[in-house]
């Protein structure tokens, strides 16, 4: 049996961050032929998932076709659950010249300072909002090789990691929106139709393509679509 845990929905829009339609096809004969990410209103993305308990095979090829199709759409980071993958795992690239990396059961242990930052999320396709979160942070976890990882991060980096452990335990970035922003946006988010996401929905080419700008008032990143 291959990784998936949920069954996917029958029709697949234009994958964002999962397997190439050929490799996927042909490694999961029984399974549709991509992924479609799941988007707000799916009760998925509302369950914390479990820890993994085992990094094997399977789990290092799920973590390939998450980075392969990552780059793909392009995107920035990729939380299991948002394919209905219940495993506790994240891939993601910060172009920062250290290419993909995979963390598996990631924990936050320590949270400091304030960094505001446009946001936006590939379950929330083309909306983003100024949120307020931690600055910098300590994130432990393992990697492929079952190796212990240890990470004191800060700004982008942090930002990221915030966002898809967010991911792993059920929170969507609307929750993290002020009681303005959130009741905007819920009024936004009813009225919307999320079945067709278009070409570049969430302007990541752009973000992937170098044109960010800095976390300032007059200098700031574009929005992070995690």
């Amino acid at each position: 049996m291959g990784y998936l845990e949920v069954d996917c929905p029958e029709m697949a829009v234009r994958c964002l961050c999962f397997a190439r339609l050929g490799r996927f096809c042909a490694r999961y004969h029984d399974a549709v032929p991509s992924f479609s990410i799941r988007q707000y209103g799916d009760p998925v993305l509302r369950q914390r998932v479990p820890e993994v308990d085992e990094i094997d095979g399977r789990l290092r090829q799920l973590a390939d076709d998450m980075t392969e199709t990552m780059y793909d759409a392009p995107g920035v980071g990729l939380a299991a659950p948002q394919i209905g993958v219940q495993k506790r795992l994240f891939v993601y690239d910060t172009n920062d010249g250290l290419g993909a990396r995979t963390i598996v059961n990631p924990v936050i242990s320590e949270a400091s300072g304030e960094w505001t930052f446009e946001e936006g999320c590939l379950s929330v396709p083309g909306l983003s909002w100024e949120i307020v979160r931690p600055k910098d942070i300590h994130l432990t976890g393992w990697d492929l090789e079952g190796n212990e990882i240890s990470i004191d991060a800060t700004e982008y980096e942090a930002r990221v990691f915030q966002h898809e452990v967010d991911h792993l335990d059920g929170v969507l970035l609307v929750e993290r929106l002020d009681p303005d922003q959130r009741r905007e946006a819920k009024r936004i988010l009813r009225s919307m139709d999320f079945s067709s996401s278009g070409s570049d929905p969430d302007g990541l080419r752009r973000l992937s393509n170098g044109e960010k700008r800095r976390a300032s008032d007059s200098d700031r990143e574009g929005p992070a679509k995690l």
